[in-house]
């Protein structure tokens, strides 16, 4: 065997991943193709002098997307790739071939893994693509017309049996799905966009030094911190979290982030021992960044959180609670950073004690005599707008989320886990208008099931399907037959949640949509 073909045989793998030939995003991590070409290149070619490889340089994707493909890669293509080079990889490929922050903001609960959004997908895609897999799916990807072509022939190879599921066997699907699909695909998620190229070209925030963050964990509540993140290498950081519930009780934590594409934050940390992950996306000047946060093991167990860059000015983020009633007193606590003068809770707030203060938190105890509306909150010279409610009652509630999906699961050490669901009760009051459209926040709430129909109730749904706990989850009866049910079924069914909120003597209810599922036999590996 001569020289070449050895060259040839250990540049071989099962996947080419390689830059777009436009302008890198950000600088290329030194071994990104060297592990391309150690890798892949059995099976996609290297082109233009080393600048592309075959397949893989029409596509862009997030971090999320590539780390699927590798895995499947693995799984499907017997490619042996070691853990650390697999990380690199999925940098070296979020950072080039990536998608911009206003590609991606569409579709971020799947990032975030919120399983319980109900999507608006076009309707060209409802009936071709996403009977199967969320829209988000292909939304969260962007390939060039051929490369589009090529997946719909990867889908017929992979799976034949896709021309025979319900709304296929009645017309032509794979004519339909080349012919007028492919170029709307092509049309709507193209490989080359503006939106690309100008973020290519943007200067990248820099995220290290302190941030506040404001989140909710179910069963916790509500909690501020500081999260210091310390940069260990380029967009890579050790995090050290330390704040407070809103019960007043310590949260602390440590932990590491990673950037991909300039400004996707993915971070896990370890907060008082649960394990925890932050899925968020970073504003372009790097103030802030949003997304949410959710226990690694049960992902949908989570909440929105967003976190706040602590600069040399002061600032108010929020006001916990979020409501007060008209004629009635209470405790609020201002959050923010560098707090320092006089406050002011808006027209009709009155303070009645300062109960404690420090820069990053002003505890008081206020009176609400005004009219109804949102006030801003300000702080000597920094002012937060609307973040305190004021209202005469509640006008309805709504539950979040409104319409869900849990999974039974187990028993014992059965691997497929149960999938609940985390509930919240949101409240909202009458305008001086009359119309119910002043947001209270979250408030507490008592939560019940019931069954969602008659034909529910006749099969005690309510009753063999699950239960929900005082802080609004849901954990889902146990997989299997049951002989308790008629036919020994299982312990699915359809509900509804009923959250009961007080209003004064009286009390408001809101209600959700839940269906209890089979197991949930594919989880995406998150690690």
């Amino acid at each position: 065997m001569n020289d070449n073909a050895i060259r040839a045989i250990l540049r071989t793998g099962v996947m080419a991943l390689a830059s777009l030939s436009i302008a890198p995003v950000i600088a290329a991590e030194p071994e990104g193709r060297e592990i391309i070409r150690t890798y892949c290149v059995a099976c996609h070619s290297e082109e233009g002098a080393g600048t592309a490889f075959s397949r893989i340089s029409s596509q862009r994707k997030t971090p999320e997307g590539w780390h699927m493909t590798l895995n499947r890669m693995e799984h499907l293509r017997a490619v042996s790739l070691p853990l650390a080079e697999k990380r690199a990889l999925i940098k070296h490929l979020a950072d080039t071939q990536g998608l911009a922050p206003t590609e991606a903001a569409p579709y971020r609960y799947l990032l975030e893994q919120d399983t319980n959004i109900v999507e608006a997908t076009p309707e060209p895609y409802v009936e071709m693509c996403a009977r199967c897999h969320s829209g988000a799916r292909f939304g969260l990807q962007r390939r060039n017309e051929e490369e589009w072509r090529l997946l719909v022939h990867f889908h017929m190879g992979q799976y034949p049996p896709i021309e025979l599921h319900a709304l296929s066997r009645d017309r032509p699907w794979m004519q339909l799905a080349l012919t007028e699909t492919v170029p709307q695909l092509a049309s709507d998620f193209p490989l080359d966009s503006d939106a690309w190229r100008d973020w290519q070209l943007a200067p990248k925030p820099a995220l290290a030094g302190e941030w506040r963050m404001l989140g909710y964990i179910p069963g916790k509540g509500e909690f501020e911190a500081r999260m210091s993140a310390s940069e260990t290498a380029p967009d890579r950081f050790r995090l050290s979290v330390s704040g407070q519930y809103a019960d007043g009780s310590p949260v602390r934590g440590e932990g590491h982030a990673t950037v991909y594409t300039g400004y996707e934050w993915r971070g896990d940390l370890d907060l008082d021992g649960l394990r925890t992950r932050q899925v968020l996306a970073a504003a372009t000047d790097g103030s802030e960044m949003i997304g949410r946060l959710f226990m690694r093991d049960a992902r949908e167990i989570g909440a929105r959180l967003q976190v706040f860059r602590e600069g040399a000015q002061s600032r108010v983020h929020a006001v916990m609670p979020s409501h007060l009633r008209i004629g009635e007193s209470g405790t609020v606590t201002i959050v923010g950073s560098r707090l320092d003068g006089a406050v002011s809770l808006g027209d009709g707030v009155r303070v009645l004690e300062e109960v404690s203060r420090s820069p990053d938190r002003i505890t008081l105890r206020v009176q609400a005599t005004g009219g109804a509306g949102a006030r801003d909150v300000a702080v000597g010279g920094a002012r937060g707008a609307g973040l305190l409610a004021v209202y005469d009652r509640i006008a309805r509630v709504e539950v979040s989320p409104q319409n869900a999906v849990a999974r039974v699961g187990g028993p014992g050490d059965s691997q497929m886990e149960k999938v609940r669901v985390a509930y919240r009760a949101v409240a909202y009051a009458s305008t001086p208008d009359g119309k119910d459209e002043l947001r209270l926040g979250f408030v507490p709430a008592t939560w019940t099931v019931e069954p969602a129909d008659d034909d529910a109730r006749n099969s005690e749904d309510h009753v063999f399907a699950g239960s929900i706990d005082a802080d609004g989850v849901f954990t889902p009866g146990d997989a299997g037959p049951n002989p308790k049910r008629f036919m020994s079924g299982g312990n699915t069914g359809r509900l509804s949640i009923v959250a009961s909120v007080p209003d004064g003597s009286a009390s408001v209810t809101g209600r959700a949509s839940l269906l209890v599922a089979v197991p949930d036999f594919v989880r995406r590996v998150l690690d």
